[in-house]
């Protein structure tokens, strides 16, 4: 059954009972995180993990969490640092300006998965906007995932905007990859 049922069940039964019982929910899983998406048993992304979420993550075998917002954000988990080195991962943070991603970010986050490239990684964001773009500019590049394949994994989370497009396209650029494919439709904004 779906997790959100039965605790919607257990809810209803409790609130029907009138027993004051406090009821257990089920712990977090890595589904539970917002827009969590898994590129290889080896790779994922996703939105703001809670503190709780970040034990699913350590549970699922991921032994390293990089960071790429800023600690400043409304919704970051101000202590993250901290929770993740005593789950016993590594914790790396390269703050990333929505509005002004940078090819030196980029290099940064790249720096730290070829340092160690078998650690099972969990890359997020806020939302996975960011993650999802460099996890599909890490993909096509390092890992020979085909760019159609690659872009419609990152379009389940979002479609970048020009500031994006425009960041994904110069470092397709520096590694000489055409960003134009069959399948890929980029919706490019046509200046007035």
């Amino acid at each position: 059954m779906n997790n959100r049922f039965i605790v919607a069940l257990q809810l209803l039964i409790f609130l029907l009972s009138g027993s004051g019982q406090i009821l257990a929910q089920e712990g977090s899983t890595l589904n539970d995180i917002l827009n969590y998406r898994e590129y290889s048993p080896y790779f994922a992304s996703a939105g703001q993990p809670s503190a709780e979420q970040l034990q699913a993550v350590r549970a699922a075998g991921f032994q390293r969490v990089i960071y790429i917002a800023f600690t400043t954000n409304q919704n970051a988990l101000s202590n993250e640092d901290q929770i993740v080195k005593e789950l016993g991962m590594d914790y790396v943070h390269i703050p990333v300006t929505w509005t002004n991603p940078g090819v030196r970010d980029f290099q940064a986050f790249v720096d730290v998965m070829q340092r160690d490239p078998e650690l099972k990684t969990f890359l997020h964001c806020q939302v996975n906007a960011r993650a999802s773009v460099f996890s599909f500019l890490y993909r096509v590049i390092y890992q020979n995932v085909p760019l159609a394949q690659a872009k419609a994994d990152m379009n389940t989370v979002w479609e970048p905007d020009a500031v994006w497009q425009e960041f994904i396209f110069q470092i397709l650029a520096e590694h000489a990859i055409d960003p134009d494919c069959p399948d890929c439709n980029w919706k490019r904004e046509v200046p007035e």
